[in-house]
């Protein structure tokens, strides 16, 4: 039957995984939602149409040059309207048509006039029904009453007029000048009325003689459209292409759609491409920590604000960098890297500044150098950082993010002919400034947020782990004998946290400082008693004086709290005797009563909590071994595994180990590393003579000193 505390860490462990999971794809959609939607300051597309006005200056992402269609047709529409209509030669055979027409006409006036039986009237009635002319009553009464000789003379006229006029080209276009020619072309030996019958009987015999030609002309306006070049439009890197206000034409129009400016009505594929790319982002994360289990993806309100650290700086690159020329360059992109390495380690920061990198360029204009700008910046500054243990070592990852940033520059941009000196040493400056501000920014995100999530940096360890620090100081002074049995206990937990891959700086400073509570009553404790002087606990009773000790726990925060340690320094104080026992005193009090059934163990209990974590589970294991070990003095190798295996097997078999994640072969390693730190305290001394002249003086020769007999055997003895 599983334990009631076992299946609540195993409720906790499913409730932790559904958080973590939650927050991956929280994280992912808020990613997705920062790619698709048009959140830039300068978009890389934009949603508008000939006749919208521009919302901003939209600049050229990139030097291009390109050949306008829209100019081009401009041009050969221009070109092709020049062209004048192509009509055929004279034909001929029109005018003869158009004579023939004419003498049947005049025949038929003859015939009329001559009908000697018809009236006036009915004469009139005669010619006004010709359908080739349409005389008037006065002119057709003219004609009737005119003589034969008048009327031959007419007649001939009009021939010799239209055939005169029909030699000369005629074109549609022309045919009303031609017709208004007639009246020029007329003898002026003919009186006026008789000129203007002529006019009226040829005027509906002039007809265009000269065709127009369809084909023609459409071959000439297609040779004339051919004959105009293709006309190219260039811009370079931040050229403006419409301004802030002004209309877009058909001109712009086009311009923004070779820029891919332009923002399809339908963006599906947009988004199936960019969701595609997140989740296979999001199933790395998943897949990576997962299998590896590295912090701080144990630790949720920790991931909570990666996550949002994450978001911010994907929303800002989002933002800022779409559409610039030098602001890529600058956006501090390292800084988040450097930030999770300072704050956790250089693997997570490795990871999620990969991921960070490539999701921030994706489809950008220049997304491939500038993927590889950010990548390569951010895991540079990373590897110098490392653990983050000195203020020159950020200085020193800022250095390296700007020197790898103008490097990167340098590959991709030196081949660029778009790129002049003038832009290559502002590119150039700006790698170095993102490097500067990385670091900067480091420094500044780092400490804030070891406040939020009470976490303990490098920084902070290193600042208090001095000897110098106040507090240390006061155990020193009060408590030399705690002080020393604390840097004794440091150099076992240190050791033991690094074989098994913790924070072996964390242990230490938290060993340094995790009985300075002792330093308020530095004599109740055995390390700082003189021998000989009276022990204060020989007149208090076991229930006062497991109090007296167990309150050196309460006095070590309270010490903590005024000199202001870390929250995480603190868990150290709390938490190296978690809930065990203040044994003397409990065995001394059941002595006294006669019965363990009269004494409540509670009394004599240490307030806890038990070890939460593997450094803290350290301390204690540390300070059992050194404390069994001053007291028993093992005298090899084998008394001393011993000796560390029942202080393991006594914290297990008492829960002490329960909340921590050590494993089996992590108490080994720490086993191991206990066994051989212990034996170098312990190791031979060498047995100096007494001295009493000086041998230079005296000339007695010096003799070789003999190793002295050792407590623990010597490397030869181990089996």
């Amino acid at each position: 039957m599983v334990s009631e505390t076992a299946q609540t860490r195993k409720r906790w462990g499913i409730n932790r995984t559904a958080v973590r999971m939650t927050l991956l794809v929280l994280t992912s959609l808020l990613s997705l939602a920062s790619l698709v939607l048009p959140i830039a300051l300068r978009p890389t597309s934009y949603t508008l149409n000939v006749g919208d006005v521009a919302p901003q200056d939209i600049q050229a992402p990139r030097t291009l040059t390109y050949e306008s269609a829209y100019l081009t047709d401009q041009a050969r529409n221009a070109a092709e309207a020049q062209v004048a209509p192509v009509y055929l030669p004279l034909d001929p055979t029109i005018a003869r048509r158009q004579l023939s027409k004419l003498h049947v006409n005049l025949n038929y006036i003859d015939t009329v006039r001559a009908d000697a039986y018809a009236t006036i009237d009915q004469k009139q009635s005669d010619l006004a029904a010709m359908s080739d002319i349409h005389l008037s009553s006065d002119t057709t009464r003219q004609i009737l009453y005119l003589n034969d000789a008048s009327w031959q003379t007419i007649e001939q006229e009009a021939v010799n007029v239209l055939e005169q006029e029909m030699r000369n080209p005629i074109r549609d276009t022309q045919l009303s000048d031609a017709r208004r020619q007639i009246p020029t072309l007329i003898s002026f030996s003919i009186p006026q009325d008789q000129a203007a019958i002529i006019t009226d009987i040829d005027t509906p015999f002039v007809a265009p003689n000269s065709l127009y030609s369809a084909e023609q002309t459409d071959a000439a306006k297609t040779a004339a459209r051919q004959s105009v070049a293709p006309i190219s439009r260039s811009f370079i890197t931040g050229q403006v292409i419409v301004g802030r206000g002004q209309v877009i034409s058909q001109e712009d129009w086009e311009a923004l759609q070779k820029f891919d400016l332009i923002q399809p009505a339908n963006n599906r594929n947009d988004i199936i491409s960019t969701a595609t790319l997140v989740i296979l982002m999001s199933v790395f994360v998943a897949v990576y920590f997962n299998r590896r289990r590295v912090s701080p993806m144990n630790e949720i309100k920790g991931l909570a604000l990666i996550c949002l650290f994450f978001l911010v700086f994907l929303v800002g690159a989002r933002y800022l960098i779409p559409n610039r020329t030098v602001l890529p360059y600058l956006f501090p992109m390292a800084a988040f890297g450097l930030t999770i390495t300072a704050l956790y380690n250089m693997e997570a920061g490795l990871i999620l500044s990969l991921v960070l990198s490539i999701l921030a360029s994706y489809n950008l204009p220049n997304s491939l150098d500038l993927m590889l700008f950010y990548i390569l910046t951010s895991l540079m500054g990373i590897l110098i950082l490392g653990k983050a243990r000195r203020i020159s070592s950020f200085f020193s990852a800022g250095l390296a993010v700007g020197v790898s940033g103008m490097a990167v520059v340098l590959a991709y941009r030196l081949t660029d002919t778009s790129t002049d000196l003038l832009g290559m040493t502002t590119l150039l400056g700006a790698a170095l400034v993102n490097g500067v501000a990385s670091a900067s920014l480091t420094l500044l995100f780092q400490f804030l947020f070891a406040q939020v999530l009470g976490l303990t940096t490098s920084l902070q360890l290193l600042e208090i782990s001095r000897p110098d620090h106040p507090l240390s100081q006061f155990i020193l002074r009060n408590a030399p004998g705690t002080y020393q049995h604390s840097l004794q206990v440091a150099n076992l937990a240190e050791q033991a946290a690094e074989s098994i891959g913790g924070d072996g700086l964390l242990t230490r400073v938290g060993a340094i400082y995790h009985d300075a509570g002792k330093a308020m009553n530095p004599l109740f404790f055995v390390e700082n008693q003189i021998p000989g002087k009276i022990d204060p606990h020989d007149d208090l009773d076991p229930a006062t004086s497991a109090a007296t000790i167990i309150q050196h726990v309460a006095d070590g925060v309270t010490l903590a709290n005024k000199h202001h340690l870390p929250p995480r320094i603190r868990d150290f104080i709390t938490e190296h005797h978690g809930t065990l026992l203040a044994r003397y005193q409990y065995s001394q009090a059941v002595t006294q009563a006669g019965s363990p059934d009269l004494v409540n163990p509670d009394g004599f209990r240490y307030p806890g909590p038990r070890p939460r974590s593997r450094e803290t589970a350290l301390l204690m294991l540390a300070d059992g071994v050194e404390a069994r070990a001053r007291a028993e003095l093992p005298r090899d190798e084998t008394e001393l595994r011993s000796l560390i295996k029942s202080v393991f097997s006594f914290c297990e078999a008492e829960g002490q180990l329960d909340d921590t994640n050590l494993s089996l072969r992590d108490l080994a390693l720490a086993a191991d590393s206990f066994a051989h730190t212990m034996r170098n305290i312990y190791h031979s001394r060498i047995k100096y003579p007494d001295a009493k002249a000086s041998p230079l003086k005296t000339g007695i020769p010096i003799e070789a000193p003999q190793p002295a007999p050792s407590s623990l055997p010597t490397p030869k003895d181990q089996p």
